[in-house]
């Protein structure tokens, strides 16, 4: 039995540093008013996201200090994993393929406007619209990298 136990133990050890890594870090920054931020933050949470919820008066300081651009702006900020900068409903799929790709340059993803059927925008009855997931370089620049319906690659 004690073999059993040390063995157990072992291999817990070992597989912790692959399930630390599984769960990337997010910390959120979003308007107490605001019902659809949660919803994305809830999508987050059930795609093994460790996110810290953090409900502001304004969102506007964090906006500057990731360096949102203007013309990109839509609900919430987020920071994913220390690096990657997020504003609005962006699905947690680009943002692991953002992570995994390290995209030359690429800072952020947003997704402006506030699409019906991103996560947290969901209405029941509304078909999901098409948009795109924009990635953006600390200068500012962004350009169209996804194209998506819902939660789903088109």
């Amino acid at each position: 039995m004690p073999r059993r136990i040390l063995a157990i133990a072992a291999l817990s050890l070992a597989a912790a540093p692959a399930l630390a890594q599984a769960r990337e870090r997010a910390e959120v920054w979003r308007d107490p008013q605001c019902g659809c931020c949660g919803g994305w933050v809830e999508h987050l949470r059930g795609e093994g996201f460790a996110v810290t919820d953090r409900v502001v008066s304004s969102v506007a300081p964090f906006r500057r200090m990731l360096g949102t651009p203007a013309d990109l702006l839509s609900c919430h900020a987020a920071r994913i994993a220390g690096w990657l900068a997020i504003e609005g409903h962006v699905p947690a799929l680009a943002i692991r393929r953002a992570l995994d790709a390290r995209l030359p340059g690429v800072v952020g993803l947003a997704v402006p406007a506030m699409p019906v059927g991103t996560p947290g925008m969901e209405v029941p009855g509304q078909p999901p619209e098409i948009y795109e997931v924009i990635a953006w370089r600390a200068d500012g620049s962004h350009f169209a990298w996804l194209r998506m319906r819902g939660s789903r690659l088109l």
